[in-house]
């Protein structure tokens, strides 16, 4: 794909990451096919794990907040699952489907409510924002690895 495929996608696209976690408890199919039953496309998929500079970089924003040491810990303590998603809507229904992130407040039914055992152990990222979705495919995948479908 090239940049104005991508650029096209704005909007339509999140990333996912199942975190070392549910990775470890041999979560990711079960995940995967609650994502897919949503409706959304899976365009990339792979399985890789961050190094600490890279989980350092990935959460820069956070650098400054209590839990970052902590997260980078976490993030960087196994294998993860990368996925880009395509659907209309994106990011607000994927943040629906996976419940808020603390899981003793997620909704019966939502990913992390089904899968995760605490704030930090939580299951599954989900992009924030259109702008972060667009960011963090990039930071994950590069442009051969996505695969669109076309009639979105």
């Amino acid at each position: 794909m090239n940049m104005i495929d991508i650029d096209h996608m704005f909007g339509k696209i999140t990333l996912s990451i199942i975190k070392p976690d549910a990775v470890k408890k041999g979560h990711i199919v079960p995940i995967l096919s609650e994502i897919i039953h949503a409706g959304f496309n899976i365009i990339a998929i792979k399985m890789t794990e961050l190094s600490i500079k890279s989980a350092q970089i990935f959460y820069a924003e956070h650098q400054k907040k209590l839990f970052f040491e902590s997260l980078i810990k976490f993030m960087s303590s196994g294998p993860i699952v990368s996925v880009i998603l395509e659907k209309k809507n994106a990011v607000k229904d994927f943040r629906v489907l996976i419940g808020n992130t603390n899981p003793v407040y997620a909704k019966k039914g939502t990913i992390r409510y089904l899968y995760a055992t605490s704030l930090e152990e939580n299951a599954i990222h989900g992009s924030d924002s259109d702008q972060n979705a667009f960011k963090e495919c990039l930071f994950y995948f590069s442009h051969r690895e996505i695969f669109f479908k076309k009639d979105l």
